[in-house]
């Protein structure tokens, strides 16, 4: 499942990092492939910058299998494949690969085939915020797509755009491609807009949005300079309890969606 969103301050990586914690904290098994240049997810998850030295672009070039890549994390149950600044250059060091935007769904095809590997409930691929190579190949490998939304009023125009790309992704590269959800985030209740928003959107997309609204919350916000999720870093607060609320939601559709 890709997060993405071209927009970027939507609360994409800090919904992958989590939801993932608060997936793993009711005993589901999860990857995060982080596929920003930025590599915040990363840093999120409180892996320092030296200790990358086996990256998700290593992995796109081939030099090394996916499994080599993974490293652990303080959520147990939570592993992760981090992210460089050397990711700016894939599209340059792939430029001549006939099967460039398939390297990522290569890679985890071939992670998946080795049963001692594939324990992962749940893979989240953190895409950056731009619709170039390294979303397109998160997109290929996908099986669906997560779209945090920020709630206020340059939301909307984005989404089409993202919603556009994903329909092409479908029609030629990925037909199993599909929206898994749209999830609003930085809801403010004192502000008219965030509930405007919210029901601009639910009009726009009924049955896609999630209930659970992510609120703007000051603790989420310091989180990811302690290198910790939010999870860890308070998990009274109510931007913690909201992802919380939105791992058991994302579990029941996901039954569901299996059961179908």
């Amino acid at each position: 499942m890709c997060l993405a969103n071209q927009k970027g301050g939507v609360g994409k990586t800090t919904t992958a990092i989590n939801l993932g914690t608060a997936l793993a904290a009711i005993g589901e098994t999860v990857l995060l492939i982080d596929l920003d240049p930025q590599g915040n997810a990363s840093t999120g998850l409180g892996i320092d910058r030296a200790a990358r030295t086996t990256t998700s672009f290593d992995v796109l070039l081939g030099e090394v299998r996916l499994s080599e890549a993974i490293c652990g994390t303080a959520v147990p149950g939570f592993h992760l494949v981090p992210a460089s600044m050397d990711l700016l250059g894939v599209e340059v060091e792939l430029s001549g690969h006939e099967r460039r935007i398939h390297r990522l769904a290569d890679a985890l095809a071939e992670h998946m085939s080795d049963i001692d590997n594939s324990r992962y409930s749940y893979i989240f691929i953190d895409c950056p915020p731009s619709l170039n190579m390294l979303t397109l190949n998160a997109m290929v490998a996908a099986q669906s797509v997560l779209v945090p939304l920020q709630c206020e009023f340059f939301a909307l125009e984005g989404l089409s755009q993202l919603l556009s790309t994903i329909e092409q992704v479908k029609g030629s590269l990925n037909p199993a491609l599909d929206i898994q959800g749209i999830v609003l985030t930085m809801f403010d209740a004192r502000n008219n807009l965030s509930a405007q928003v919210d029901a601009d959107v639910r009009d726009h997309f009924d049955g896609l949005v999630y209930d659970t609204v992510i609120p703007r919350n000051v603790r989420v916000s310091e989180a990811p300079s302690f290198g910790k999720p939010a999870l860890l870093y308070d998990h009274k607060c109510s931007g913690s309890r909201a992802y919380m609320q939105l791992a058991g939601e994302l579990v029941r559709r996901e039954r569901a969606r299996q059961a179908a």
